[in-house]
Order: structure tokens, then C-alpha cells, then sequence
């Protein structure tokens, strides 16, 4: 389909918004490339009506039936706007039955605000609601759409033909991760739960472990099937932004070659710092290239960290 004069706007408006980080989500924890990094307006469809959206920012799932409309994950103001034009288009102008955020990151829940009047319910995990109102190491974002409903364990819905369950299975990324799953569709929505060949974000400020990730990827696998189609938070360049549950194993799999590495350092004798200098692809993954700077949501650091108790 051609752009129309509605994606030249969308697209101009984030170009601009591209130049700074948004005032919604000072003190948020935003990765590396999610400021800046411009893609055009695309919706995606993958099957019974349930898609993908990217723009900027963390990517954006969406129901649209003949029972109703529901996203899961917001982006950025700017960006967020544009995901609502386009499913209004899809839709004929219905509300948004359900925002769903999959945890607090500010390039999944920043565009909230822009649902006010829109969305009917806002629902998260009851640790990622708290987040978002006090981030971790941060300050409170100055406007905010916060989730009206939260939960523990498990949420669920109906919507139209389709059965949304939203689940917590513990600590990962962060404290208060979700794993959505439109039910019939059998399509399942990660957020940062998962990075497609790219290092991820580890927020230990917000009770993230690399272990309990490992396990959370093993159990969300166990819960599906073969057939699940699942929608990653964020990918490497040139590699989609969804597949299949050997994909998470494949994190699953990077995660525990991290911390396989760097206990390995630890026993022979290596400090610290000289772990932390060694920046060079992980063996059997290199894939996700070299590792940056060292920071507290790096996974070396955080495997350290974990590894030594310190």
C-alpha cells in the first residue's frame, strides 16, 4: 500500500520527536537504539486479526474483530498516535477496549498517555504499574496513562472471537514482566521478555535476574505449542521482529552462556574489571555482536553480579 499523507505526518512527527527523549518518561529505562531509531508507520498482520505495529520504540501488538480492539504496549506519544489513526482505520472508528503494557520501560508505556479517552481499561502486572509510577533509579514521568487494573499471577478477557490471557511467570527483564497470549489466534506477545539476536536490557534496579529469565523463556515455551507465532519486544538489525518458540530458546540459551561465561572468568582468577573489559562476541552467539559498555543493564555486569553476590 502507498504511504498516504497520513503516514507523511506520523513519520515527520516522530522525526522530530527523535531529536529528544520524551518529558512522559524521564528517569525511564529505554534501550539504547529505542531514541533516535526512526522506522515508518507499519502495521503487520499475522493471522485471525491479531498484528504487529513498528515505529519506535518497543513493538506494538493489536486486536482488531468485529468484538473489539486491543494493543498491548504504547512506544512513544508521537508514535502511539499514529498506532491509533491506523487501527481507527481498521476498526471504523471504535475505542480501544484493553491497552495492555508487558512491563514500565518508557518505549513500551511512554505513548499511554496518548490512549487517555481512547482506551477503556489499562492492565499490567501490579509490580509494573508500581514502576511506572516510581521507576527504578528514576523520576516519575510527568504525564501518565497508569494501568487501572493490575494483577498477580494471570488476567483474561474476552474479546469478540478472541480469548487475550496476560501472565506472569516471575522475575526476568524486570520484576513485573507479562507474557500476553491472544488465546485462539495462538499468537503471544513478549515485550522485553524477548531480544531477537541483540543483547538485551537486564534492569536489575527493577528486580530483573538472568536466572529467573532463563526460566521464565523455558516455562513460556512449555505453555504454548509448536504453532505459536511470538511477538519479540525488540530485534537486531535485519532480523524480524517475530518466530517461534526456538527463538526464545535460543535467548534462553544465550542467558545461560553468559553467566556459563563468566563464572569460568571468575574461577580462573580474572577481577572484575578484566571481565568486564572483555567485550568481544560471546562464543557460539555471535550473532548478537560485541557487547557495549559495560553498564548496570548489562548482562555481564548483572551475571556478576548475581554469580558473586555483590
Amino acid at each position: 500500500m502507498a504511504p498516504t499523507r497520513r503516514d507523511f505526518l506520523a513519520a515527520s512527527a516522530a522525526a522530530a520527536g527523535a531529536l529528544f527523549v520524551p518529558s512522559g518518561v524521564r528517569g525511564s529505562s529505554i534501550p539504547e537504539r529505542a531514541v533516535g531509531w526512526l522506522v515508518p508507520r507499519e502495521f503487520t498482520e499475522i493471522r485471525r486479526n491479531v498484528g504487529f505495529f513498528t515505529m519506535r520504540g518497543g513493538t506494538i501488538g493489536y486486536l482488531v474483530n468485529d468484538g473489539g480492539v486491543a494493543v498491548v504496549d504504547s512506544q512513544f506519544p508521537e508514535q502511539a498516535q499514529a498506532c491509533i489513526e491506523g487501527l481507527s482505520e481498521r476498526s471504523g472508528g471504535r475505542p480501544v477496549d484493553v491497552l495492555l503494557n508487558t512491563h514500565h520501560h518508557g518505549d513500551h508505556t511512554a505513548g499511554n498517555v496518548a490512549f487517555r479517552g481512547i482506551a477503556r481499561r489499562v492492565v499490567a502486572h501490579a509490580q509494573a504499574e508500581a514502576h511506572m509510577r516510581r521507576p527504578p533509579g528514576g523520576l516519575p514521568p510527568e504525564d501518565q496513562l497508569f494501568p487501572d487494573t493490575t494483577f498477580t499471577d494471570e488476567w483474561s478477557a474476552e474479546l469478540g472471537d478472541e480469548r487475550i490471557v496476560a501472565r506472569h511467570h516471575g522475575r526476568a527483564h524486570t520484576s513485573g514482566d507479562a507474557v500476553i497470549t491472544f488465546e485462539r489466534a495462538n499468537v503471544v506477545h513478549m515485550g522485553d521478555l524477548m531480544f531477537h539476536m541483540r543483547h538485551p536490557v537486564v534492569d536489575a534496579a527493577a528486580g530483573a535476574t538472568l536466572r529467573g529469565w532463563i526460566q521464565v523463556l523455558q516455562t513460556t515455551v512449555d505453555t504454548h505449542d509448536d504453532e505459536t507465532i511470538y511477538i519479540f519486544g525488540h530485534a537486531g538489525p535485519d532480523y524480524p521482529v517475530t518466530g517461534s518458540g526456538a527463538d526464545l530458546l535460543g535467548l534462553r540459551d544465550y542467558l545461560v552462556g553468559v553467566l556459563t561465561f563468566v563464572q569460568a572468568q571468575i574461577e580462573a582468577g580474572r577481577t572484575q574489571d578484566e571481565i568486564l573489559a572483555m567485550r568481544d562476541p560471546l562464543v557460539g552467539f555471535e550473532d548478537y555482536g560485541r557487547f557495549g559498555r559495560p553498564g548496570a543493564r548489562d548482562p555481564i555486569v548483572v551475571a556478576y553480579r548475581e554469580i558473586t553476590g555483590a
